[in-house]
């Protein structure tokens, strides 16, 4: 189950197209570069908030159900923003100026709020190790996914491709809501 979540939250072939229009343009190299920037970035990230997610918000008095909805919240509304038109441009900006692999790949896209949320979700469900085990196995296959991505746009064709991004936003937002209803249902009944 933590795998599926992180995977969902994660949208390994919903970046793709993302990151096809990000690096149009780069060599193979400055590509390789850009794929080992991002998942390097979005890896370490998400095991420092994994580890030190709980501390840091337990030091700015934020539960975790606070948490789960307000990053419940941020879901939904990223993941709808995505299902509009033209908006996956939009979160890059003027890439040409910026380290690609960092920002926007590495995070938000990558490594995000819904990644970030669902990571501390799965480590009070399922505990550290497995979180740890399906967190490195869903970065991974988002390599796989990057490395091989004009190869898997040329299988699944542009249209298969949108299809796919589709149905992983309205899953990220069906989470958003799920974290929301799950964090307002722990504030009512006083388990935070």
């Amino acid at each position: 189950m933590a795998f599926i979540a992180l995977f969902v939250a994660v949208d390994a072939i919903g970046n793709v197209p993302i990151f096809i229009s990000f690096v149009e343009g780069t060599t193979k190299k400055q590509r390789n570069k850009i794929v080992r920037d991002s998942v390097t970035t979005a890896t370490v990230l998400a095991i420092v908030f994994m580890f030190v997610g709980k501390v840091v918000l337990r030091f700015i008095g934020v539960t975790i159900p606070d948490f789960q909805i307000a990053g419940g919240t941020l879901l939904f509304f990223i993941a709808l923003r995505l299902l509009m038109p033209a908006s996956s441009k939009e979160l890059g900006g003027d890439s040409h100026d910026r380290d690609l692999g960092v920002f926007p790949l590495g995070t938000p896209l990558i490594t995000g709020p819904a990644v970030l949320t669902t990571t501390l979700m799965m480590v009070d469900a399922y505990r550290i190790a497995p979180t740890f085990v399906a967190l490195f196995a869903n970065m991974l296959i988002v390599w796989i996914t990057l490395a091989k991505a004009d190869s898997l746009l040329k299988w699944m064709g542009p249209g298969g491709m949108r299809a796919i991004a589709k149905i992983m936003y309205i899953l990220l937002a069906a989470i958003g809501v799920m974290m929301v209803r799950k964090g307002l249902v722990a504030i009512i009944t006083g388990t935070s």
